[in-house]
């Protein structure tokens, strides 16, 4: 890999981190995963990971398992290497998208909660909680169909 391609490659796993943390997680666990996605060899060790981003081997284990539990990183080993082995799990973008459904679900039994309170309340005092509601219910509602057709979408290619 050249020096501009390099460069190139570094800033895009800042982006990466940035745009990871404007989704609510650690900006680290989105250069990690910025870095498996553009990596290669696609698998590499936690000391690996941590040499490339100049991050702690703390920091890079903290964060791998961080993206194991949403669905974006799977730990693989290799015959006849001891350590551990990272690299990104297929579907992982949509991974993503189905933790975000997975609190909007959350955020709809909160709503629900609030509306359960303000039930005798005038109806422009319930307006947000109902549209809040309306809306969670009606992603929860057509999200999975939505994924499922990108899915047969992206395997006919």
């Amino acid at each position: 890999m050249n020096e501009e391609m390099k460069n190139g490659v570094r800033q895009f796993v800042e982006e990466f981190g940035v745009f990871f943390e404007r989704l609510g997680f650690p900006r680290m666990a989105g250069r990690i995963w910025g870095w498996l996605l553009t990596c290669d060899p696609p698998h590499q060790t936690a000391e690996q990971i941590a040499k490339q981003l100049k991050a702690s081997r703390g920091s890079v284990s903290t964060m791998t398992r961080l993206l194991i539990q949403i669905g974006l990183v799977e730990r693989i080993g290799r015959p006849g290497v001891r350590s551990g082995f990272y690299r990104v799990r297929e579907g992982g973008f949509a991974e993503v998208l189905r933790f975000k459904m997975r609190l909007t679900a959350e955020l709809r039994a909160v709503v629900e909660r609030g509306m359960e309170l303000m039930k005798r309340e005038p109806p422009a005092t319930r307006r947000h909680l109902e549209e809040y509601r309306s809306l969670c219910l009606f992603l929860e509602r057509d999200f999975p169909a939505m994924i499922e057709k990108w899915k047969r979408e992206w395997q006919k290619r």
